[in-house]
């Protein structure tokens, strides 16, 4: 590891656009918490940060903003992000080593060179020593126990808060990639514009997203049509609070649009793999990782829409920082994999 890295808590960081998840070598996964902050716009003063900041959102008073400063997973507020990197960086690193860590993050594929630069310049201005970027669907592939380091095809589908990833990988490298701006925050805005347009009924972010969790699907099934959920909000024609029952096949036929993108990425990269790599994929299957992996039956619409059969990681939320992690500790075996060999699509 070298001589700074045995002073120094080295570091790999998930920075999601919903969560940020940071793995510490030697102890792993020690920090999950959502990514937002809350800020006193008077002042410029951080208030909270994380699950606290969370719990604020919709709920300040007009001087406090609480907001998330990634987007589609990338930097939307390069200061808020940094001030968000340096609070997590600090409660996990203290004041007990002598050198800032080396750390090293996974990324969207599919983001641009200023959008990487403006993740390295968070970093290192949060106190980062030395900061290599790795693709997520990569990181993704290595934490859900894939061997990327084989010349076989191993194929994963990275849902996250703002991006889905799809890659096919092969020996440490990525053959093919494809990048969407459609993940859990579309389907959950798809849930509050359902509701405004069907129920005339405004709900918050947070109430779209339990409404996902609790009874959201991507597949019919008996289990998931009998679910019902009694929904609190404000009606737009009365303005005032009041409570609508829907039921899962609502859910689903809102989710249909962001769902019916992201299995298309998916139909765009299996059309483009080598014949080699595809007979590889046919055989072992694809992948599904990211917190998007969670949502009922979207295992089973991949499947039924590609032919092809879909495992779900055995910690899809953990997947991308474990992956970061592995590499963290296995830095020269794993070195290739910070190259950019992809064909993007």
């Amino acid at each position: 590891m070298g001589i700074f890295s045995r002073f120094s808590r080295d570091m790999g960081i998930d920075l999601g656009t919903a969560n940020t998840l940071v793995y510490v070598s030697g102890r792993g996964i020690v920090l999950q918490e959502p990514s937002v902050v809350a800020i006193d716009e008077s002042t410029g003063t951080l208030l909270a940060v994380g699950e606290e900041a969370k719990r604020m959102i919709g709920r300040t008073p007009g001087n406090v903003v609480a907001m998330r400063p990634l987007r589609d997973g990338v930097i939307a507020d390069f200061e808020k992000a940094e001030q968000m990197l340096k609070h997590f960086i600090r409660r996990v690193h203290g004041r007990r080593t002598l050198v800032s860590p080396r750390v090293v993050i996974g990324i969207p594929s599919g983001v641009t060179a200023v959008e990487r630069r403006a993740v390295r310049e968070a970093l290192t201005q949060a106190g980062a020593r030395d900061v290599h970027l790795i693709d997520e669907p990569v990181a993704a592939a290595i934490g859900a126990g894939l061997p990327v380091e084989e010349p076989t095809g191993n194929m994963i589908i990275d849902i996250g808060g703002g991006t889905t990833e799809v890659a096919v990988l092969s020996l440490q490298g990525t053959v093919l990639s494809d990048s969407v701006r459609v993940a859990g925050d579309e389907l959950s805005e798809s849930i509050s514009q359902y509701m405004k347009k069907v129920h005339n009924l405004v709900i918050g972010e947070r109430t779209a997203e339990e409404i996902k969790i609790q009874i959201g699907s991507a597949y019919p099934t008996s289990n998931n049509d009998d679910a019902s959920m009694e929904v609190r909000g404000l009606h737009l024609l009365s303005g005032l609070p009041r409570t609508v029952t829907i039921k899962g096949p609502e859910v689903r036929e809102s989710m249909s649009e962001p769902l019916l993108v992201i299995v298309e990425a998916v139909k765009r990269t299996l059309e483009r793999i080598p014949p080699e790599l595809a007979a590889d994929i046919v055989d072992r299957g694809i992948m599904l990782a990211g917190g998007g992996a969670l949502l009922k039956g979207l295992d089973t619409l991949i499947s039924h829409e590609t032919g092809i059969v879909v495992h779900i990681a055995a910690d899809p939320l953990s997947c991308v920082v474990l992956g970061t992690g592995h590499v963290l500790e296995n830095f020269k075996q794993l070195d290739r994999v910070f190259g950019k060999h992809a064909t993007t699509l």
